[in-house]
């Protein structure tokens, strides 16, 4: 009785505990079922490859007779017929006891079928793990060249996938397929935007020339220094006559901005940008004698080229000397100020890096500025380490608190609020007119006369703290830039939190980085 590669009842047959068939994976019968229930089938192979079986002298021999499959206890045994070309498992073979699983390749060319053992004498649905599972089998056993066979497995998976596995499953296969149709939609309008963005950004060098341009007109003019003069009895004086006045109105607020200023350095840098590879800085392009050349938009022109002075970006902030061993605490953004420049992600995609070219401590009485070296910084927190770069003595550290500050405790916040301008202001109408007349105004030289002259000292400003969390310490002691990275201090003269940000938009309120904070960073850098 022929069995013509159709999913039926398996025919009657010895009692058994299985029921062997045989599941076609490739050729014309591919993705059937033939039930094996007699006790001895011939398996024919016709021209166009299709599988027929019979049980044994049930009908006229075949010309196209491949093999003879033989009933042994619950299985069934294998036979070549006429040096017919049968593989098992990738393997030629004239007879073999077929287990359950095993790949069988009729003649030359195919085709592939699994030998299987039903328990339940009916054909049970695939899972997902059986559908693999043939495929598997499939690319190890053909020995179809490798291309063919990878191309057939893919097919034969979606194609099984799609007809043999639970309505419940294609669903969710379709509902996945959806998710992630709608995540690559999403991420090629991101990656749009991020390319519009590129390109409207991509100003290149001009951007950071025009900041260049803009710190130009923002420095130290005569204008400036005769405006000063004028204005040293009004706005900015009022920094001093506030700390005269909390000086008056508290003897402990006094005692510890005494004893604290010596600790609470100006810190001022400059930083440019260097090609990664060769390591060129960018220079202002210059002319025969010297001077800067300037576009028709009043910006300097910057080039990798000749011996013109670097192109450097200036900056100031606070910091102080923290315990006995003197290493210094300022915010990251003061030593890394290139993280908030605009001009960044321009230049990296030219191959440009940002990189420190000077960073110095003026310490209050002290005349000789202290080179400093970034120890360590935080990726967390607006948190810096520095030490000196030099064999200079370690600076006079302030005492780190232990407690958290509760709302409504005082505290008093030191620092260097706009830079070279207060020192400026402080310093008096005749130093004013000497550096007017001396025409030299330049950042870094005008910070070395501040220290010759003495007038280097950290203003300091009493708060209430607001709120106390483990991450901020918000109070509204008055500051502004510049005083980024200075201590701010309980009335024992500890140190509760390091200054890091203005909210102007919250009444003047500022926020610092508890000293927990600080001290995991110190844990971190192995200095506690």
């Amino acid at each position: 009785m022929a069995d013509e590669t159709k999913e039926a009842s398996p025919r009657s047959s010895p009692r058994s505990s299985a029921v062997a068939v045989l599941e076609h994976l490739t050729g014309p019968s591919r993705g059937t079922v033939t039930w094996l229930g007699a006790a001895s089938l011939d398996v024919s192979l016709s021209a166009g490859r299709l599988i027929r079986t019979v049980e044994t002298g049930a009908d006229a021999a075949s010309a196209d007779l491949v093999a003879r499959l033989h009933r042994v206890g619950d299985g069934f045994e294998i036979e070549a017929l006429d040096s017919a070309a049968i593989w098992v498992n990738g393997a030629r073979t004239a007879s073999r006891r077929l287990a359950h699983g095993d790949m069988i390749e009729f003649g030359e060319k195919g085709p592939l079928s699994r030998f299987r053992l039903q328990r339940d004498g009916r054909q049970t649905r695939k899972t997902l793990g059986d559908i693999l599972g043939d495929e598997a089998a499939y690319l190890r056993s053909s020995r179809q060249p490798l291309a063919r066979r990878l191309v057939r497995a893919v097919c034969a998976l979606a194609r099984r996938v799609a007809g043999e596995t639970t309505v419940l499953f294609r669903v969710g296969v379709v509902l996945v397929l959806i998710a992630f149709a709608v995540l690559i939609y999403q991420q090629v309008r991101l990656t749009a935007r991020l390319e519009q963005g590129l390109e409207s950004g991509s100003v290149r060098l001009d951007s950071f020339a025009a900041a260049l341009a803009r710190a130009r007109n923002e420095a130290l003019t005569p204008a400036d220094l005769a405006s000063l003069r004028e204005d040293l009895a009004g706005r900015l004086v009022s920094n001093v006559e506030r700390l005269e006045a909390l000086e008056r109105r508290s003897q402990a607020a006094a005692r510890v901005i005494a004893a604290s200023a010596g600790s609470v350095v100006l810190l001022q840098g400059a930083y440019g940008f260097r090609e990664a590879d060769g390591g060129r800085l960018l220079r202002h392009m210059v002319d025969d004698e010297g001077r800067r050349i300037y576009s028709s938009r009043l910006q300097p022109m910057l080039t990798l080229e000749g011996e013109g002075p670097v192109a450097e970006r200036q900056v100031v902030g606070t910091g102080f000397a923290l315990g006995a061993d003197g290493v210094l605490v300022t915010n990251r953004h003061v030593v890394r100020p290139w993280e908030s420049d605009a001009d960044i992600e321009t230049l990296a995609a030219d191959g440009f890096e940002p990189v420190m070219l000077k960073l110095l401590a003026y310490r209050p009485g002290e005349v000789e500025a202290v080179p400093l070296t970034l120890l360590r910084s935080s990726e967390a927190e607006d948190l810096a380490l520095l030490a000196r770069a030099d064999d200079g003595p370690a600076m006079p550290g302030l005492p780190l608190a232990e407690d958290v500050p509760a709302a409504g405790d005082e505290v008093l916040v030191m620092g260097y609020p706009t830079g070279l301008r207060s020192l400026l202001a402080q310093s008096g109408a005749a130093f004013i007119a000497a550096l007017q007349e001396s025409g030299d105004m330049g950042f870094w030289s005008v910070a070395a006369r501040l220290a010759e002259a003495g007038y280097i000292a950290p203003l300091a400003s009493r708060g209430i703290v607001g709120q106390a969390t483990v991450s901020t310490i918000v109070y509204d002691a008055d500051t502004t830039h510049g005083g980024s990275g200075g201590p701010v201090l309980n009335l024992e003269g500890a140190v509760v939190a390091v200054n890091a940000a203005v909210l102007p938009e919250y009444g003047g309120s500022n926020i610092g980085i508890p000293a927990a904070k600080l001290r995991t960073l110190l844990e971190e850098a192995g200095l506690r």
